[in-house]
């Protein structure tokens, strides 16, 4: 995306970095398609910010700078209000735009009065125009804001459409994995898509770029105490805590594109020929079984692989800094209809006598997008979403108000003396 403001080596920079001193590189641009200027911040300016913030994300983003003069370029610094400029103008656009598109707001000091500064206004190319601000489609048109033709509002709803379908074809799995698992039967697999958006238009990243992705990647997974395994793809990074030792050996995977979307496969832990003899025994024991032919997952060790490697998404967005709310997410399962979850714990297989085994009952699946950008998913974390989604289509009764569910949810996630490859 534009950017108004550049460092040492003439490389753009965001709004983080922007200092006071940068300012002085307004006075060598004017006001245009992705930059506009506003003197003081008036009531008038007030109403007219929704109008501009909408008017950027339906066209191609852009920054407005209060406290800059539109004929000059000086600074003209205005007052510090007691609310802070992000939740005064979050608020006013909340009300005024819909849908509310992304943007970031910050108050630069005036090193020699820091009650007062200048206001800056990062508006991101939106993902899903229109944007409506008081009931209008506000469009950028040189260097003002006006009301979208006929024409331009087919563009913005094409533009909407066109995105959702990227977003669909993304949510499918790329890596390989072998049809079928140890015991022939197609592999379950548990895949997480996490669709980076907002990168309309951007530039291939850079090997260096691409070095700093992998760098993040390998301290994260230094961080969880695993080794960390990079594969080059045509398009993205394969990255895995162990390489498979040939086609039919099935390991966890990320996936890892330049836009650093994320792809992640997690395959449930078979329990093997000598213990699922011993887990059908033992369930035949208790009543609970009837169905021989039934597949059997090692719930700990599952569960605990796919909070493992979900942890991982989570430190990495941490350490690269990107907000959550940049990302679409999804999940599927493949090859989940009829799985059967299994565990030594006591408290399991007196919770399966009572009331029966655990299952998953849902049909192979892809789950509903999630926008995570709406405002609504501040909290996000990978790690949750994926566990909570996964042991929820296995039957496990997260969130129950029932004292015996919530002791064998607490014994199942436990993770001590757990050890599983993933």
């Amino acid at each position: 995306m534009f950017s108004p403001f550049r460092d040492a080596n003439g490389e753009p920079k965001s709004l983080v970095e922007v200092t006071w001193s940068d300012l002085e590189q307004l006075k060598g641009l004017d006001e245009g398609f992705v930059l506009e200027f506003k003197r003081d911040y008036t009531p008038s300016v007030q109403r007219k910010i929704p109008k501009i913030v909408a008017s950027f994300a339906n066209s191609r983003g852009g920054w407005l700078v209060i406290g800059i003069s539109d004929e000059d370029h000086a600074v003209y610094p205005v007052r510090r209000q007691q609310a802070d400029f992000g939740q005064i103008i979050g608020e006013l656009c909340r009300r005024h735009v819909s849908p509310t598109p992304a943007f970031d707001v910050r108050f630069l000091p005036d090193p020699a009065d820091d009650a007062q500064g200048v206001v800056i206004i990062r508006v991101d190319e939106g993902d899903f125009p229109p944007y409506i601000a008081d009931g209008v489609v506000e469009i950028r048109e040189g260097s003002t804001s006006g009301p979208a033709t006929g024409a331009a509002l087919v563009e913005l709803y094409g533009k909407a459409t066109g995105r959702r379908r990227e977003i669909a074809e993304f949510c499918k799995r790329t890596v390989f994995y072998p049809e079928t698992g140890a015991d022939g039967e197609p592999l379950p697999l548990f895949d997480l898509y996490l669709y980076r958006m907002g990168r309309l238009g951007g530039d291939a990243p850079s090997r260096e770029e691409i070095s700093a992705h992998i760098t993040a990647m390998r301290a994260v997974f230094s961080a969880q105490r695993v080794s960390c395994h990079v594969q080059h793809a045509h398009d993205s990074l394969i990255v895995r805590t162990t390489l498979p030792s040939g086609p039919s050996d099935a390991h966890s995977s990320i996936e890892l594109f330049a836009d650093e979307s994320m792809k992640l496969t997690v395959p449930a832990v078979l329990l093997d020929a000598e213990k699922r003899t011993e887990a059908v025994a033992c369930m035949r024991e208790l009543g609970v079984f009837s169905a021989a032919e039934s597949r059997l997952i090692d719930a700990r060790a599952t569960l605990r692989r796919v909070s493992r490697m979900a942890a991982m998404l989570d430190r990495y967005v941490r350490r690269r800094r990107i907000p959550w709310q940049q990302y679409a997410v999804a999940y599927e399962l493949e090859n989940m209809a009829g799985i059967t979850l299994w565990s030594d714990e006591p408290i399991y297989r007196s919770y399966i006598r009572e009331r029966g085994v655990l299952s998953c009952g849902t049909t192979d699946c892809r789950s509903r997008v999630r926008y995570l950008d709406d405002g609504a998913h501040n909290s996000f974390r990978a790690r949750q979403f994926a566990g909570s989604h996964f042991f929820e289509a296995c039957g496990l009764p997260l969130g129950s108000p029932d004292p015996q569910d919530n002791a064998l949810v607490d014994a199942l996630l436990s993770t001590s003396d757990v050890t599983s490859a993933a």
